[in-house]
């Protein structure tokens, strides 16, 4: 072998896979997420999503999946009737790093692990009261989840926490948990930062508001999965929330307050409601208005939400309760027709007990949106239920994933 120098310049026929890596490097972030969000279930995909060759796309995936985040089927079973060499098949590690995701609202919180892929892997049963100190309930939550970390064994990158109040950036601040009884912008972030690391638990601590955090996990594994600018509301125990996602990201506003939807007007003559005004959306379309607008006394031994979907579900065909959920179906109809004028979304997505009101009438409420709102005279905007069982928990997972897949390197060497 001779032992002159190679006179080609470098990088010019002598790439090896470690060089590939050093160029590839930052593609291992976008390429997470690709995979996390199902957009790359092959090797060939990544490669075409990423602009990259088949070697460094290749050589990225291996990363991943040294790193414990990703698995790389080198041997998937060819399609009947496909020609070729099957492309190597891409999917999270079912047996990688998880996140603590919490959620806390008016009638109670839980806590779960959540891996990649918005896949919850535990949870700990749900409390079904809430004290009006957030320092107390905030350091159940964070228990809880920290005996799921210790039951499982699993490795804990992050936590994110779900609240049904808006929160003020950049402190974290929620500025309105009115149906929780706690004071008025109380420092959630700080306080749930300080639980995680009284716990023992590593990584980031994050905090949103909860439908902000639903929209952002269907935006990426649900029902709002491919939509450009996505418009989510939702009600769950108390009061209606919307979150909007704007070109893939989350649209909060300058100081995250923006979309506080709760608080549109839809029936002038209606019920006070806690901001001082009247007929807000808030109080005419959340599980509350329906219970009372069928004459239904609410009841201690379950959430206000599943005695709403159950009363819809059970009891329809009662002439009372129809009225009073074509009532309901209305203002909401209402509401997102004034929202649809502004915001010019391609799609709705409702979740909570507005997705049970829409499962119970689809058509009325479309009809009422196509006939209030311009963009329903050139055909309307999709609008369609939320499809992940819990979002909220999901979103609040995605918020301490953010930076695993922005710097997985960095993020896991931390």
């Amino acid at each position: 072998m001779s032992g002159k120098a190679d006179p080609r310049p470098a990088g010019e026929g002598t790439t090896t896979p470690r060089t590939r890596l050093e160029r590839g490097r930052g593609a291992l972030g976008p390429a997470l997420e690709l995979v996390h969000t199902g957009r790359a279930p092959t090797r060939a995909v990544l490669t075409a999503e990423l602009g990259v060759t088949r070697a460094t796309a290749g050589v990225v995936a291996a990363e991943l999946e040294a790193l414990g985040l990703i698995r790389v089927d080198a041997r998937p079973g060819a399609a009947a009737g496909s020609q070729g060499r099957p492309s190597h098949r891409l999917s999270v590690a079912e047996d990688g790093p998880v996140v603590l995701a919490a959620q806390v609202h008016a009638d109670g919180f839980r806590a779960a692990l959540v891996g990649l892929g918005g896949r919850i892997v535990a949870t700990a049963p749900g409390c079904e009261t809430v004290e009006a100190d957030p320092a107390k309930v905030l350091g159940s939550v964070v228990e809880a989840g920290a005996d799921l970390l210790s039951a499982t064994g699993r490795r804990c990158v992050g936590a994110g926490l779900a609240v049904p109040s808006a929160v003020a950036e950049p402190d974290g601040l929620a500025l309105n948990p009115l149906h929780l009884a706690w004071p008025v912008g109380a420092p959630v972030r700080r306080i749930f930062t300080e639980c995680v690391r009284a716990a023992g638990i590593t990584g980031p601590a994050f905090t949103g508001n909860d439908v902000n955090l639903a929209a952002l996990a269907e935006h990426r594994h649900g029902a709002g999965r491919g939509a450009r600018d996505l418009l989510c509301v939702a009600t769950g125990h108390r009061g209606v929330g919307g979150a909007l996602v704007l070109d893939g990201r989350l649209h909060t506003g300058s100081s995250g307050l923006a979309l506080e939807v709760g608080h549109l007007t839809v029936n002038p003559e209606g019920r006070p409601c806690h901001c001082g005004s009247r007929g807000c959306l808030d109080v005419e379309a959340d599980p509350l208005a329906l219970l009372t607008a069928a004459g239904r006394e609410p009841g201690p031994e379950v959430s206000l939400l599943k005695q709403a979907i159950d009363l819809i579900q059970d009891h329809y065909d009662d002439p009372t309760v129809r009225t009073a959920t074509e009532a309901l179906i209305d203002r909401l109809g209402l509401g997102l027709a004034g929202l649809v004028n502004i915001l010019n979304p391609d799609r709705i997505i409702l979740g909570g007990l507005h997705r049970t009101l829409f499962d119970a009438d689809p058509g009325r409420l479309r009809a009422v949106v196509a006939d209030r709102s311009l963009w329903g005279q050139s055909g309307g905007v999709p609008i369609l239920a939320c499809s992940l069982d819990h979002n909220s928990l999901v979103g609040a997972a995605e918020l301490a994933w953010q930076p695993v897949l922005d710097d997985p390197l960095t993020a896991l060497a931390a």
